[in-house]
């Protein structure tokens, strides 16, 4: 089996590991997620595998329990929030640069300056941890912490009996400017 910082340095893991790491670990909690995050993927096998990187993903914002941004993606030296309505889960996805391209030419029609989430509490795995729920899609974005500053994200789609999983790191700081 495969330790936390293995799997951070790699990027890959079984689920199983990736399971039994996101067990160990303490929950999130409202507060703590509050924030600008950015982040990468873990790769388990997960039909979203390789997608995140040549999407030009970014991460996520916790504005407020109430206003949260949960697709993120870089564009020119500044942040934009994607609406999740308008991607759709169940058609495949280029994972090659070609995912980005498209993503910056639907970008018009994707953007959003409306929180598209909300952050709660929930049971999840045995531990109350803060969740993020989409507001229209059948996702929920739970999380575990890493460290201060580094959490592991754990998707639950609705429909897909594989968890996907992914690591964030805070980013508050960053100089690229939030265009939402």
């Amino acid at each position: 089996m495969a330790n936390l910082q293995e799997i951070l340095q790699s990027r890959k893991a079984s689920t199983a590991d990736m399971l039994k790491v996101y067990d160990e670990l303490a929950p999130a909690t409202l507060e703590y997620m509050k924030g600008r995050w950015k982040g990468y993927e873990i790769a388990t096998g997960h039909q979203m595998d390789g997608l995140l990187v040549p999407s030009g993903w970014y991460g996520k914002a916790f504005i407020s329990e109430e206003e949260v941004h949960p697709l993120v993606f870089f564009g020119n030296k500044e942040l934009y929030a994607v609406n999740p309505k308008h991607i759709p889960l169940d058609i495949k996805f280029p994972k090659s640069d070609l995912l980005g391209f498209l993503i910056k030419l639907a970008r018009p029609f994707l953007q959003t300056r409306k929180s598209k989430a909300r952050l709660r509490m929930v049971e999840h795995r045995g531990q109350v941890r803060a969740t993020m729920l989409y507001d229209d899609k059948a996702i929920y974005d739970h999380f575990a912490i890493i460290d201060d500053n580094t959490v592991l994200g754990c998707m639950d789609l609705k429909g897909v009996p594989q968890p996907y999983f992914w690591v964030m790191e805070r980013d508050d700081n960053s100089a690229y400017k939030l265009s939402f």
